[in-house]
C-alpha cells in the first residue's frame, strides 16, 4: 500500500485553521492513486492508505469524511487519523477500481476546511482464475483417411485475469488424451490430425482431452480442460462384396410376370451414399427370363420374373449378377474396382397345371346333310405336368343349348347327334372342356367353330297367286308380267332358274312364257302390240284412313284407254287430309293420261 498525503497552504491573513470560510485557495488536495491486491484473506482489515491535510495539527480538530463507491460498506476511514481500510474481500474480476471522494471538516462546526477531492482505489490482479472453455464439450468430424495436419476444430479458452498485467491471462494449449491420433497447436488451439490413414471402418469415434494453462504454461499456472468428441466421417474407400458366392432360389412356374424371386446383397463397409448399389444381370441363360432392380434403400438387389415360366420346358436358370457402387470418389479409384460378382441359381417349381389343348382354337366345315353320328373333329389335350394325368372331355352346355353335338369322353371325338340345317343355323360355336381325372379342379377349354356348308336341299318358290289386268285390245308379244323365283340355298340371289308354264297351261292360246336363261321370266300376250301396264298399290294409314288404288293404263294407236279404279274407306278423316288425298289422285290421273 502507498500512503498518500493531502497538503493545504495556510489561509491568507494568518487566520487559524477551521476559522476561515475557505475564501481563497492557492493549492487544493493533491492525490495519488491507491493500489491494493485483490483476494486478501487476512483476519484484519486490509490497510489501503492514509488521508492527511496540512491543516491537521494533530489536535483532533479535523474530521475526515469518505464518500463514493463502496464507502462505508467496502471501505472505512478513521475520521481522526484518515487511515483507510478495506473491510470486504476485493475481486478485480468483479470490480477493478473504486472512485471515492474525501473531505476534511472542522470537527466542531462541521464546516469543510478544503474542497471535496476525488481519488481512485485500483485493485491489482493476481492469478486467481483458470482458463475456461465456455462452449465445451465439443463435437467435430473429419473425413477418414485424412492427411496429417488436416484441421479438425479450433478451441478457444478464456481467462478472467487481467491480460495487461503479467502472464495471468496468457494461455497455452496442450493435449492430455488423444495421441497419437490428434494434436493441438499450443498458441492457436487448433486441433489437427496427427496420424495418417485413420480408417472409420476400424474405429469411428475418438475422445480428445485438451488443456489450457495460463502463466504461459509455466509452473504454478492455473489450467482448465475440455473434451472434444471427434468422429471420422465416411468416404467410399471400400469395394462391395457379396455375402454369398452362390445364391439358391426357387419360384413356382405359375408365378406371374413381376413376381419377386428373391433378393441379394453386396455388403459394403461404407455407409450412407457410399454404400448404395446398382445391380445388373451380366450373363447367364436366365438374363432374358428374369430381371433385377435395386430396392428403395439402394442396398439390396431384387430379382423378379420377366417372362412366363414353364417347368416342363426349362426347370432351372443361372444368372451372373454384378453389384457396383453408384457414388465413386475419383481420388480413391486406385482402391477399386468398386464392383463384385455373384452367381444366382433359380429353380422353377412344378405346379399342377390344367390340360393343354394341341391348338388354341379349332375350325371345322361340315355339310348340312351329314349323317347323325358323323365325327366333326378330334380334339386333343394333355396334362402338361410330369405326372401326365388322364384327361376327360365334355361340352359346355351353354355353348350347345339345342344339343346338336356330343363328344366322346376319353377320345375327344366331337360328333353330331342331330341333323343340321344350314338355313336355320349356319354356324355352331362349341366350347369343349378338358379336365384332369386326378384333379377335377384343373379344367381348360377350347373353342370349336363349326361352319355348316350348304347343300341344294330346297326347291325354288314362286308367288302362290298373281293377278294381272290387261286391255282386251292389247297386241300380241307385249310383256304383261315378270315372274321371279327364290331359293333359300346358296348362293343367295345368284341362283340360275329355268321357267316354264305348268302342264295345264301349256296349251293356252292367248299367253306364253319366255325363259330368260337364268333371269326372271316374262309373260307375254300373243298379240303383237306395245303395252304400258302400270299396277300401283298404295296403302295409307293416317288417322285410320285406308286407301287402295289400282291404276291401269293401256295406250293404243287408235284410242286411249284409261281405267281408274279406286276405293277408299275414311274413318274420321280430317278435311285437310281428305283434300290432300283427292289432290294426289288427280295428280296420278293426269300423269297416267300423259303417258300416251
Amino acid at each position: 500500500s502507498t500512503k498518500t498525503q493531502l497538503c493545504r497552504d495556510n489561509l491568507e491573513g494568518g487566520e487559524p485553521a477551521g476559522s476561515a470560510l475557505l475564501q481563497r485557495v492557492k493549492r487544493g488536495w493533491v492525490w495519488n492513486q491507491f493500489f491494493v491486491l485483490e483476494e486478501y484473506t487476512g483476519l484484519e482489515p486490509l490497510y489501503i492508505g492514509k488521508l492527511h491535510s496540512d491543516m491537521d495539527k494533530g489536535d483532533g480538530s479535523i474530521k475526515y469524511i469518505l464518500t463514493g463507491e463502496g464507502a462505508g460498506s467496502t471501505f472505512t476511514i478513521d475520521d481522526s487519523t484518515g487511515d483507510i481500510h478495506a473491510i470486504q474481500r476485493l475481486d478485480r474480476e468483479v470490480k477493478s477500481q473504486y472512485v471515492l471522494r474525501a473531505q476534511a471538516r472542522n470537527r466542531l462546526t462541521d464546516r469543510p476546511l478544503e474542497p471535496e477531492s476525488e481519488f481512485i482505489v485500483k485493485i491489482q490482479d493476481i492469478n486467481d482464475n483458470e482458463p475456461r472453455f465456455l462452449d465445451g464439450p465439443y463435437r467435430a468430424t473429419v473425413p477418414e483417411m485424412s492427411k496429417i495436419g488436416t484441421s479438425v476444430i479450433q478451441l478457444t479458452a478464456t481467462d478472467a485475469d487481467d491480460p495487461t498485467y503479467g502472464n495471468s491471462a496468457r494461455v497455452v494449449y496442450s493435449i492430455l488424451d488423444g495421441q497419437p491420433y490428434f494434436s493441438v497447436d499450443a498458441k492457436t488451439g487448433v486441433v489437427r490430425v496427427s496420424l495418417a490413414d485413420m480408417d472409420r471402418e476400424t474405429r469411428e469415434d475418438y475422445t480428445v482431452v485438451i488443456q489450457a494453462k495460463d502463466m504461459g504454461g509455466q509452473l504454478g499456472g492455473l489450467a482448465g480442460t475440455t473434451t472434444v468428441n471427434i468422429t471420422l466421417s465416411d468416404i467410399n474407400d471400400n469395394p462391395p462384396m457379396f455375402d454369398q458366392r452362390l445364391y439358391q432360389m426357387s419360384v413356382p412356374e405359375s408365378a406371374p410376370v413381376g413376381s419377386v424371386v428373391g433378393r441379394i446383397w453386396a455388403k459394403d463397409k461404407d455407409i450412407g451414399v457410399n454404400a448404395e448399389m446398382r445391380y445388373s444381370i451380366i450373363d447367364g441363360d436366365g438374363r432374358d427370363t428374369f430381371d433385377i432392380s435395386t430396392d428403395p434403400t439402394n442396398l439390396f438387389g431384387i430379382i423378379t420374373v420377366k417372362k412366363s415360366l414353364n417347368f416342363e420346358e426349362k426347370p432351372s436358370y443361372t444368372l451372373k449378377v454384378e453389384g457396383a457402387n453408384t457414388h465413386l470418389d475419383a481420388g480413391l479409384r486406385h482402391r477399386g474396382p468398386f464392383t463384385d460378382v455373384t452367381i444366382v441359381h433359380v429353380s422353377v417349381e412344378d405346379v399342377d397345371e390344367p390340360p393343354l389343348f394341341d391348338a388354341p382354337a379349332y375350325y371345322v366345315e361340315l355339310k348340312e346333310d351329314a349323317e347323325v353320328g358323323t365325327v366333326v373333329k378330334n380334339v386333343s389335350a394333355r396334362d402338361p405336368d410330369a405326372a401326365n394325368n388322364t384327361v376327360r372331355y365334355s361340352i359346355e352346355r351353354s355353348s350347345d343349348p339345342e344339343k346338336y353335338f356330343y363328344i366322346e369322353i376319353t377320345s375327344g371325338s366331337l360328333m353330331t347327334v342331330r341333323s343340321l340345317d344350314r338355313e336355320e343355323n349356319s354356324w355352331h360355336n362349341i366350347t369343349v372342356l378338358a379336365m384332369e381325372m386326378n384333379n377335377p379342379t384343373q379344367i381348360s377349354s377350347v373353342s370349336v367353330a363349326v361352319r355348316v356348308l350348304d347343300v341344294n336341299d330346297n326347291p325354288p318358290s314362286l308367288t302362290d297367286y298373281l293377278e294381272m289386268s290387261v286391255c282386251e285390245q292389247t297386241k300380241a308379244g307385249m310383256v304383261i308380267q315378270t315372274v321371279t323365283a327364290v331359293d333359300p340355298d346358296e348362293p343367295r340371289g345368284g341362283q340360275h332358274f329355268s321357267y316354264s308354264l305348268a302342264p295345264e297351261a301349256v296349251n293356252n292360246p292367248n299367253f306364253t312364257l319366255r325363259d330368260n336363261q337364268g333371269n326372271p321370266a316374262e309373260r307375254s300376250h300373243i298379240a303383237r302390240c306395245f303395252v304400258y301396264f302400270c299396277h300401283l298399290s298404295i296403302n295409307f294409314v293416317i288417322n285410320l284412313i285406308l286407301l287402295h288404288l289400282n291404276l291401269i293404263l293401256c295406250p293404243f294407236e287408235e284410242v286411249s284407254c284409261l281405267i281408274l279404279e279406286f276405293s277408299f274407306v275414311l274413318f274420321g278423316c280430317l278435311d285437310s287430309v281428305c283434300a290432300l288425298l283427292m289432290e294426289t289422285l288427280l295428280h296420278f290421273s293426269y300423269m297416267l293420261h300423259n303417258l300416251e
